[in-house]
C-alpha cells in the first residue's frame, strides 16, 4: 500500500451494545485550566474491563479553544468562558448501571473538577431523567453551600479556597451506544498509528461521541473471555500479528500485515456512531502502508447492535463477488 492507493475496507461489522450515559459541559477561565479540568475528570477511563467508566472529550467551544480538534463554533458555555462537552458511559448490561453512572460522576466531577482552579460544571444531555449530583457534592461545603441563581440557571454554590464553585443542580443521563470500533491493519507499527491517527481527524469533527483510548487509539484490542477463570476479558491473540505462526490457520491476521491499531467510539446512538466512523475511514484510507481497515465482532457475544462498515449498496456487492 505504500504507492497511495486506498486500503481495503473489509465486509464487516463492530459490534456495539448499550449504555447509559452523561455529558457534562465543564467551563474554565482559559484553556490551559479547561484542559485540566477535562483532562483530570476524563483520565483513566480507557475501557469498562476495569475503569469505573468509559469517557473522554466531545467537544469544545468558547474563546481560544479555535484552533482545537473538535472545535464547535455553536457551542457555547452558559458563563460564557472556555468549555468542554464530556461525556461518561456505563453498560446498560451492568447491574445497577445508573447508580454505578451517578457514582462515576460524583467521584469525578467532585475530585478533578471543583478542585480545579477556575473550574464550573454544568449538565448538559436533554432527558427527563436526572442525578441530583450538584446536591450531593455540596455538603462539601459544610453547610456553607447555597443554592442560587447564575448564568439564567439552578446552581449551588460551594465556598472554596480560591474563592466559590458554581455547579448546576441536576445533571441528566440517558441511555447511549458504546463499542463503535475500527481496526487498522497494516505493513508495520508506523502505518498503523498514522492511520488510526488520521481516523481521529475525522472523530474530532463528529460531535456527538468520544473515542476514550490515550488519543482516541488503543493499541491492545480485546476479546470476550478468557483462558484464565478470573478475567472476563484479554488480548485478542487471534489478530495479535506476533502470534501468527504459534496460531497457523487459526491467526486471523493477513499476510503482510505486521501491525494492528483500534479505535473505539462512544455515542448517544447507532446513527451518530455509524458517522463518525465513516468519517474515520475517509480520513485514513490513503494512509501509505495501510493494507485493510475491519472492525471488531463477536457473533453477538457482546452486543446486539451491529455497525457495517460498508454501506448497504457496498455491502451487496462485496457479498455478491
Amino acid at each position: 500500500m505504500s504507492d497511495g492507493s486506498q486500503a481495503v475496507v473489509v465486509d464487516t461489522y463492530a459490534e456495539a451494545f448499550r449504555s447509559v450515559f452523561a455529558e457534562v459541559l465543564v467551563s474554565a477561565a482559559n484553556l490551559r485550566w479547561l484542559n485540566h479540568a477535562a483532562n483530570a475528570a476524563t483520565g483513566n477511563a480507557s475501557s469498562t474491563i476495569l475503569c469505573d467508566c468509559e469517557a473522554g472529550v466531545d467537544r469544545y467551544g468558547g474563546p481560544g479553544t479555535e484552533h482545537l480538534p473538535g472545535y464547535d463554533p455553536e457551542l457555547r458555555s452558559p458563563d460564557g468562558r472556555p468549555c468542554a462537552v464530556l461525556q461518561f458511559h456505563v453498560p446498560a448490561f451492568k447491574k445497577n448501571a445508573a447508580e454505578l453512572l451517578e457514582r462515576s460522576l460524583l467521584v469525578r466531577m467532585s475530585q478533578n473538577v471543583l478542585t480545579c482552579p477556575t473550574a464550573r460544571c454544568y449538565g448538559w444531555t436533554d432527558s427527563p431523567e436526572y442525578f441530583r449530583l450538584g446536591r450531593k457534592i455540596s455538603f462539601f461545603g459544610d453547610k456553607h453551600e447555597y443554592r442560587d441563581r447564575r448564568f439564567d440557571r439552578d446552581v449551588w454554590i460551594i465556598p472554596i479556597m480560591s474563592g466559590e464553585f458554581v455547579m448546576d443542580r441536576r445533571f441528566p443521563w440517558r441511555k447511549g451506544i458504546m463499542g463503535g470500533n475500527l481496526w487498522f491493519l497494516a505493513e508495520n507499527e508506523e502505518a498503523a498509528v498514522e492511520a488510526a491517527e488520521r481516523g481521529m481527524q475525522g472523530v474530532d469533527r463528529s460531535f456527538g461521541v468520544i473515542a476514550p483510548f490515550p488519543g482516541g487509539v488503543a493499541a491492545s484490542a480485546s476479546k470476550a473471555g478468557s483462558q484464565y477463570k478470573f478475567l472476563f476479558a484479554s488480548t485478542y491473540e487471534k489478530y495479535c500479528p506476533s502470534l501468527r505462526e504459534k496460531l497457523g490457520d487459526a491467526s486471523g491476521v493477513p499476510q503482510g500485515v505486521t501491525s494492528i491499531t483500534e479505535i473505539v467510539i462512544n455515542g448517544p446512538d447507532l446513527e451518530t456512531i455509524s458517522r463518525s466512523m465513516q468519517a474515520a475511514i475517509a480520513e485514513s484510507r490513503m494512509t501509505p502502508g495501510l493494507r485493510f481497515i475491519s472492525a471488531g465482532n463477536y457473533n453477538g457475544r457482546l452486543g446486539k447492535n451491529f455497525i457495517y462498515l460498508l454501506p448497504e449498496a457496498e455491502r451487496g456487492v462485496a457479498q455478491n463477488a
